[in-house]
C-alpha cells in the first residue's frame, strides 16, 4: 500500500460500463490514491461503451486472491451485464457488506446497486441508481432518489456516466477525510463540484424558489430535486440510448 495515500479496490465481473470503470480510476490516481483492479471471474476483462464493445483490460488480482482488509475504499462500476453477474458472487456481496460495516467508502454506480440488493444491504438506506432498477431498490426496502449522487453514511451512489464528475468528487472527498489520508481534491474535482452546484441552483430557481431567500436546507433541496423529473422519462435516460437498447445483449 502506498503510505502517502489510500488504497482503493475496483471490483468488477465483466462487460462493465467502461466510463464508470476508467474515470473513477483516473480521478483516484490523480488524487494520489493507489488503485487495484479486482476481477470476480478472470484476469482478462472486457469493457462496454453502452451496448458496443469497448477496450480490454487486465485485472491486478482475482477476488479469491484479495482481502477487503487491505483496502480503504471499494468502487463497484455499473453496466447491466457486469452487475447482473456480480450480484450472484457470494464473495462480492460479502465485500460490499464488509466495507459498509467497516465504515469505509463504498462507491456504487448505475446497475451496480443490484449487488447491494442481493446482499440484503439496501433496507433503510437512501440511494440512487440507473432508473430501470428503481423498483428493485424500493422492493428491497431502500429509498430511491433521482439525484446525481446520493450519500448515506459511507455509501455513495450515482445513476449513470453523466454523474461521474460528482460521483468521483464525493468519493475523493470522503477518502480525504479519513485519518492519515494524503488524498487531495484538486482543481478538476473542485471545478466539477462548482459546476454541479450551479446547475442545481438553476433547477431550484426554475421551480420558483431561491435557496437563500426561502432558507432551503440541503435536505429540502435533495427532496425537491429528487421529485422534479420523476414524471418525465426522458430526463431519466443515461444517454441517447433508451432502456431497451442499454439492456440488449452484447456477447
Amino acid at each position: 500500500m502506498n503510505s502517502s495515500g489510500k488504497h482503493v479496490a475496483v471490483l468488477v465481473h465483466n462487460y462493465f460500463e467502461q466510463a464508470e470503470f476508467e474515470e473513477p480510476i483516473r480521478a483516484l490516481k490523480d488524487a494520489g490514491a493507489e488503485v487495484t483492479i479486482i476481477s470476480a471471474d478472470k484476469e482478462s476483462l472486457q469493457g462496454l461503451r453502452h451496448v458496443k464493445l469497448g477496450d480490454t483490460f487486465t485485472a491486478d488480482l482475482l477476488l479469491n486472491q484479495a482481502s477487503p482488509d487491505d483496502y480503504d475504499a471499494l468502487v463497484l462500476p455499473g453496466g447491466a451485464m457486469n452487475a447482473d453477474q456480480l450480484r450472484v458472487v457470494e464473495a462480492a456481496k460479502q465485500w460490499a457488506l464488509d466495507f459498509l460495516d467497516a465504515a469505509k467508502p463504498l462507491a456504487v454506480i448505475c446497475h451496480a446497486p443490484w449487488v447491494l440488493v442481493s446482499a440484503d444491504a439496501v433496507e433503510g438506506r437512501r440511494l440512487t441508481s440507473y432508473h430501470t432498477i428503481r423498483d428493485d431498490i424500493t422492493n428491497a426496502g431502500g429509498e430511491w432518489v433521482d439525484l446525481a449522487v446520493a450519500i448515506d453514511d459511507n455509501l455513495i451512489t450515482s445513476r449513470k456516466p453523466d454523474d461521474l464528475p460528482r460521483f468521483n468528487d464525493e468519493l475523493i472527498k470522503m477518502l480525504s477525510k479519513q485519518p492519515g489520508s494524503a488524498v487531495q481534491t484538486g482543481p478538476d474535482t473542485i471545478a466539477a463540484k462548482d459546476e454541479a452546484t450551479n446547475e442545481e441552483d438553476s433547477r431550484i430557481r426554475a421551480m420558483g424558489y431561491d435557496k437563500k431567500r426561502d432558507q432551503i436546507s440541503s435536505t429540502d433541496e435533495d427532496e425537491m430535486l429528487a421529485s422534479e423529473n420523476l414524471a418525465d422519462p426522458d430526463e431519466l435516460q443515461p444517454s441517447d440510448l433508451g432502456p431497451n437498447e442499454e439492456q440488449s445483449d452484447t456477447h
